[in-house]
């Protein structure tokens, strides 16, 4: 069964016969014109195509369009019109035109024209009919182009320079060469209504799209874009965006685009395309191939869409798969075995929490210096420590040393030289292992040290420390709450679209009696709902000794909890003794 189009034009076309997607017809505009040889109706019918429903007629007795311009071309209700809703508002239809126009100096100007403008036109395939029904003419000097308003009239016309474009001027009736009326053949807008249209840089620019039977609109400049009011494209439903091809217009058209929304879909330019190449100069160019050009581009042509292609959606995911199955993804471990067995390896967000002196930082810079000596880039953002007991406690856990030791001179000749290697291993790992105290960090600062430090160490992947999720800055302490959990917005964005590894110190939250829960779980984290929801992996590191309790120590053992994860099963990771005097841990 046809289309609802389909059948209006067969309706409204008896004579007409259908054939691959195309419907012809003698034209019934050219009957109308008692002095104008009968011409051939063509009606483009193939509903995959942009162009669905446009008619055009072959004689160029009328400008073609699609249902409800043909039907009020034809005299016949628009309700009979596919498409057709009475409630629209039509935009600027409440202009109030003065009695004054210029269209009969426009005719003296079309006169003018010389042979050799009419040789240059046809150089990019443009004929005289096509100048005569966009009434180009020329005043003796500048080529006008008239910019005729929605009631049929021209007010004011655009002279440009034939080989300088640079050199143009109004004329007419200034007030209708303000920024808001810059759009050339304005009246395609409506002939377009619930179709597809054309929008060009330059009138010049317009004229081989219009020999082909195209329908458009166009901008003197790219920069007259931006000037022009969203709402007067409303019922368009496709806009092609075809400017000149250099960074200037092409930046323009996105910001267009941008403001008007999906519709749009910007023709874009071979890589290997000359600057400022142009639409005419293409015409110029390839002669009798500018057809297949234009349309293979406009079958390239892209909506701006907030959407990835298809395509690219496509091999983003592969890429990224393949990069997960390789061996450097699988060394984004800690270096403990229980840790990376339940874990799964170091990805995601991972949040641990713990009370205080439970050792989690030294938990996490152990983890972070042995990633750092395996060359996986490490960026350790320490709002509790300093830089330098960062350095100090991980020289002291390479060398077996205690601080004391490192920082006295009566170490042995043997000690002395394991100080030396592991000061020699230490420099060699600060080029994988950055230590951040900025206390003004942002979310986009953090994405500028991951770039560097990915691009430094060509990685793929980049693993960020965060010790604490409580001191991360944010603009007002009265807003903590908030503000931790736009952090973890953040990060699962940049773990998204950086490929970005999370280890993130929090704390915990004390009980009605001050004191902190000894049953691990997610309600133990303070300060933020969001956890729960953003963590991969939500761990707590609860001591099994007694702060008050004398024992050595060395003696020390901290057992750690699973207590949510996306893809793990929660429970206890492992039991962690403090490798005393040594900043450490060794899993049990």
């Amino acid at each position: 069964m046809p289309d609802i189009v389909t059948q209006f034009y067969l309706q409204q076309l008896p004579e007409a016969e259908l054939k691959n997607n195309t419907l012809q017809a003698p034209c019934p505009f050219c009957t109308q014109k008692e002095n104008d040889k009968k011409g051939q109706m063509v009606v483009f019918l193939n509903q995959e195509s942009f162009f669905h429903g446009y008619f055009r007629c072959l004689n160029s007795c009328i400008s073609g369009g699609f249902p409800l311009h043909f039907a009020r071309l034809l005299g016949i209700s628009l309700t009979q019109a596919p498409g057709y809703d009475p409630d629209r508002d039509y935009f600027g239809r409440e202009v109030d035109y003065p009695v004054k126009n210029i269209n009969h100096e426009l005719l003296g100007f079309t006169d003018k024209l010389t042979d050799e403008l009419y040789d240059s036109f046809q150089t990019g395939g443009v004929t005289p009919e096509v100048l005569k029904e966009m009434r180009i003419g020329y005043n003796g000097r500048y080529l006008v182009f008239p910019y005729v308003l929605a009631d049929g009239n021209c007010y004011a016309a655009r002279c440009v320079h034939p080989e300088k474009p640079e050199d143009f001027f109004w004329y007419g009736d200034e007030r209708f060469s303000a920024e808001q009326y810059r759009l050339f053949n304005t009246q395609e807008i409506e002939r377009c209504e619930n179709g597809t249209l054309f929008l060009v840089e330059g009138e010049q620019n317009l004229l081989p799209l219009k020999q082909m039977g195209l329908p458009g609109i166009a901008v003197p400049s790219a920069a007259d874009l931006n000037h022009i009011e969203p709402l007067r494209l409303t019922w368009i439903r496709t806009i092609f965006l075809w400017v000149n091809h250099n960074p200037e217009s092409e930046a323009m058209a996105k910001a267009f685009a941008t403001k008007v929304g999906y519709k749009v879909r910007i023709v874009r330019w071979p890589e290997n395309a000359s600057r400022n190449t142009s639409l005419f100069q293409i015409a110029t160019e390839t002669k009798s191939l500018f057809q297949k050009t234009v349309f293979t581009m406009i079958r390239e042509a892209r909506a701006f869409s907030p959407f990835p292609t298809p395509a690219g959606e496509y091999h983003t995911f592969n890429e990224r798969l393949i990069r997960e199955s390789s061996e450097s993804y699988d060394n984004l471990a800690s270096g403990f075995t229980k840790f990376d067995q339940a874990l799964g390896g170091i990805h995601g967000i991972n949040i641990i929490g713990g009370t205080p002196k439970a050792g989690k930082s030294a938990f996490f810079i152990q983890i972070a210096s042995e990633m750092a000596l395996r060359k996986l880039p490490v960026i350790y953002y320490d709002f509790e420590n300093g830089r330098q007991k960062i350095y100090l406690r991980t020289l002291c856990r390479l060398s077996r040393l205690a601080i004391d030791q490192i920082k006295g001179n009566a170490l042995t000749p043997k000690e002395r030289q394991r100080l030396l290697q592991a000061q020699q291993t230490l420099q060699k790992a600060l080029h994988w292992l950055r230590v951040v105290n900025d206390r003004k960090l942002t979310p986009e600062i953090m994405r500028r040290h991951i770039d560097f430090l990915r691009h430094e160490t060509n990685s793929d992947y980049t693993v960020v420390v965060i010790d604490s999720l409580h001191k991360l800055p944010f603009k007002d302490i009265s807003q903590q709450r908030s503000g931790i959990d736009g952090w973890l917005r953040q990060m699962e964005a940049i773990r998204d679209e950086m490929a970005v590894s999370f280890l993130v110190i929090s704390e915990l939250e004390r009980g009605q009696d001050g004191q902190f829960s000894r049953q691990p779980q997610l309600g133990s984290f303070k300060g933020s709902g969001d956890i729960g929801y953003s963590a991969d992996n939500a761990m707590v590191l609860l001591p099994q000794w007694d702060p008050f309790d004398d024992s050595p120590p060395k003696d020390r053992i901290n057992d750690l909890w699973l207590v949510a994860s996306r893809e793990q099963s929660p429970g206890k990771v492992g039991s962690y003794r403090l490798d005393y005097p040594y900043w450490g841990f060794t899993e049990m």
